[in-house]
């Protein structure tokens, strides 16, 4: 894995969240390692490819060490791809991972959490360590094999300290 360690993950910048007890933040999740997925519900890739790899993911890996985070990320087709929109892909797809709604950007259609970790487009996958350091930034579909080895990779890793 290309370690891309210099940088502590920004924050999410979220408007609503689905599959979650309570707004959850990369403080609250400090100590665990973070799969990040940005995804469009009318984006192929993310429907065909992404979507169905995070919740294999959140299948496969122990919850107590790895998070599974969908982040709904609309840039384009806004009147269509709504919350209520997306409360009825959650259900139709048994998605069960927690799922923020990015907030819309304020003076551009990019979205906040968007433009704040740089992303390309959908889908995007992020990996951040258990000290908040983003480790991994892909834009594109992602081999299954490949990420499930950068994740392995980071819960191997055993950094955490006070100052963290």
């Amino acid at each position: 894995m290309e370690d891309t360690a210099t940088s502590i993950a920004p924050d999410w910048h979220v408007a609503q969240w689905f599959n979650a007890s309570s707004p959850l933040t990369l403080q609250v999740l400090r100590g665990k390692v973070v799969a990040l997925h940005a995804f469009q519900m009318l984006c192929q890739g993310c429907v065909t490819s992404s979507i169905p790899q995070a919740q294999r993911i959140a299948r496969s890996f122990d919850p107590s060490q790895l998070a599974v985070i969908g982040m709904h990320t609309v840039f384009e087709h806004h009147d269509v791809m709504t919350p209520q929109a997306l409360a009825v892909f959650i259900r139709e797809f048994h998605l069960t991972f927690p799922i923020g709604v990015d907030l819309p950007g304020t003076a551009d259609p990019i979205p906040q959490t968007m433009a704040a970790y740089a992303m390309q487009g959908t889908p995007t996958l992020i990996l951040i360590d258990r000290r908040g350091r983003m480790r991994k930034h892909a834009f594109g579909v992602e081999d299954d094999m490949r990420v499930a080895a950068d994740i392995a990779f980071l819960l191997a890793e055993r950094e955490l300290s006070n100052d963290a």
